[in-house]
């Protein structure tokens, strides 16, 4: 993620030489539960989906040095993984962990804390070059029509200017399209995730040519399972919208030589060297990604933002936090005419809500 020149050369020698060991952490375990103009919407979809959940449960980290600074993260761990390798962690220098994707979420915390021994906003650390803004995605599990358009009306109030759908087979994609579009200016964009759902190509071609009448689709996500690369064969140049797929844990190679895709997609929990040679690859293939791998609170959120920022290879961050009742962040994520502005302060720029930490705490 970072090698240690660069860190010598953001904070000099003689502030990395102080090692910012540390020395102490925090756990916050909170169970935020799903916002309620959608909570008994979303909690049929699952059903459907054989998964039984009205809430998140997040383990929020405050990592502290022995020079005492302080940097907040999130584990994407259970908690007794999450105390066991902190417990590791103590007393050893930050700096040894900024490239370990082995820390899945505890690494936003080390991101924050060289942030802010640096006085640079962590996009920076990541890209002297990052840029000042973001494009961020709305989002929205697989709803009834009317509520599908609702939701996305209310994006684009907020500033939103795409809109990542599911598709599912217990509603029709051209019922909720037709509502979604009727409610939305005409620049805002929609890409539909079909996740593996419509599972042939022949069925894919029907449904996309059936999207495409509607001017604000521009793609499709996962129409059929991954693994069938030969479906992936027959589809390719055959679609009227621009056709993305997970890449975690494929042959990318044989993908990219091939040219499959027109987007990829990535939600690993492996959040540094990870993403920055993911997004290497995608800017050599001409192939931009659309991450999402820290969608459930606003620390995530922000990290990805500030990685969106510092990596020409990503083009769209995706969170589902405004879906939930909280995002537990003392500042809003706003965003305006599609971008969200990063913050020019040291770190993820960014802090804890201390009062939704109380009030969502799990005892």
């Amino acid at each position: 993620m970072i090698s240690r020149r660069t860190l010598v050369a953001l904070l000099g020698s003689r502030l990395l030489a102080r090692e910012l060991k540390l020395s102490r952490f925090e756990l916050h375990s909170v169970r935020v539960p799903f916002a309620e103009r959608v909570r008994e919407a979303w909690m049929e979809s699952w059903k459907y989906q054989k998964r039984d959940q009205s809430d998140y449960v997040l383990q929020f980290v405050k990592l502290y040095t022995s020079d005492g600074l302080m940097g907040i993260g999130e584990t994407k761990m259970p908690l007794a993984q999450s105390e066991a390798l902190l417990k590791k962690m103590m007393g050893q220098p930050a700096a040894s962990f900024v490239e370990d994707d082995s820390l899945r979420g505890v690494l936003i915390a080390i991101c924050d804390l060289m942030g802010k021994a640096a006085g640079k906003p962590v996009s920076k650390l990541l890209s002297p070059s990052a840029k000042d803004r973001v494009i961020p995605t709305w989002w929205s599990q697989c709803f009834p029509p009317k509520l599908m358009a609702s939701e996305a009306k209310l994006g684009a109030s907020l500033g939103y200017r795409v809109h990542k759908v599911k598709a599912r087979p217990w509603h029709d994609p051209i019922e909720q399209a037709a509502a979604i579009c009727a409610a939305i200016p005409k620049d805002m964009r929609v890409w539909v995730d079909a996740n593996s759902t419509w599972g042939t190509v022949e069925k894919t071609l029907a449904v996309t040519k059936e999207l495409a009448k509607f001017k604000n689709y521009f793609a499709i996500e996962s129409p059929i399972p991954r693994t069938d690369i030969d479906g992936y064969r027959k589809l390719k140049g055959r679609l009227p919208l621009q056709l993305s797929e997970h890449v975690d844990g494929i042959d990318l190679d044989l993908w990219t030589r091939e040219k499959l895709l027109d987007a990829w997609i990535s939600g690993t929990p492996k959040l540094g060297k990870y993403v920055r040679g993911l997004s290497e690859k995608a800017v050599a293939a001409k192939c931009p990604i659309w991450i999402e791998h820290s969608i459930d609170n606003g620390i995530a959120q922000v990290f990805q933002a500030h990685q969106t920022a510092a990596f020409p290879g990503i083009q769209y961050a995706i969170a589902i936090t405004h879906v939930l009742e909280d995002d537990c962040m003392a500042e809003p994520f706003t965003v305006k005419d599609g971008y969200y502005r990063i913050a020019d302060k040291p770190g993820l720029g960014v802090t804890l809500d201390e009062a939704a930490l109380e009030k969502y705490r799990l005892a």
